[in-house]
């Protein structure tokens, strides 16, 4: 049953449920997958039937070990190709993803395996994404954004949770990308602004809503 369309419900389960086992709602699956609630409903039950996930009507969605095991084999296929089109081809952590929806589903085990073992086995993708190991491990760990981290401390961009290509050139333009240093410098909550302080430049303002979308750690003296 291993089609496309039915791996790419199946990755949207697992992404919307961060990881989790908790149900999505319908709604939440027919809007990332752009398709109307019939169409996804109708699809989940196929995929009951199939058994790789559990549907409770009115409730919601969410996979099985089965489903869980494909969903984090498509995973690791986008986020390991994604890494090689920024790496090695160059080509702008932008316009990656759309192609790697592509090539996800067409890159067979060895292929992969290979690729893996020329990009040094990654532990994150461009944006930051944990990649699943080929044993289905994918990492848990939990980050503050910079809307909520503390202040006045030296911290390192990890994740980027706003893979549009619009916040992408948002945050390329202003050097914010994964593996970048700063600190919070302030944080203004009536005026939703957080103000970014890096090594050199000046301090960067930047929206609440645009700083929840970054994910950072602490720097380790």
């Amino acid at each position: 049953m291993a089609t496309s369309t039915v791996e790419n419900y199946l990755k949207h389960v697992l992404l919307l449920s961060e990881g989790g086992d908790a149900l999505v709602s319908m709604g939440a699956l027919a809007g990332a997958l752009a398709v109307v609630p019939g169409t996804a409903t109708t699809m989940v039950k196929a995929l009951a039937d199939a058994g790789l996930v559990v549907h409770r009507p009115r409730q919601g969605v969410r996979l099985t070990a089965g489903g869980r095991h494909m969903a984090l084999g498509v995973l690791r296929k986008h986020r390991l190709v994604e890494t090689f089109l920024v790496n090695v081809l160059k080509m702008d952590w932008t316009e990656v993803h759309a192609e790697a929806e592509q090539l996800e589903h067409a890159i067979s085990e060895e292929v992969l395996d290979r690729l893996d073992a020329l990009l040094g086995r990654p532990a994150t993708d461009p944006h930051g994404d944990p990649i699943p190991s080929r044993r289905g491990k994918l990492s848990s760990q939990v980050y503050a954004t910079l809307a909520t981290c503390v202040t006045g401390r030296p911290l390192r961009v990890v994740r980027v949770t706003d893979q549009s290509a619009e916040f992408l050139q948002f945050i390329g333009q202003h050097g914010l990308s994964p593996g970048t240093s700063l600190r919070v410098a302030g944080r203004n909550l009536a005026a939703g602004l957080v103000t970014l302080k890096k090594s050199a430049g000046r301090p960067l303002p930047l929206s609440l809503a645009a700083a929840g979308k970054i994910l950072v750690a602490p720097v380790r003296s």
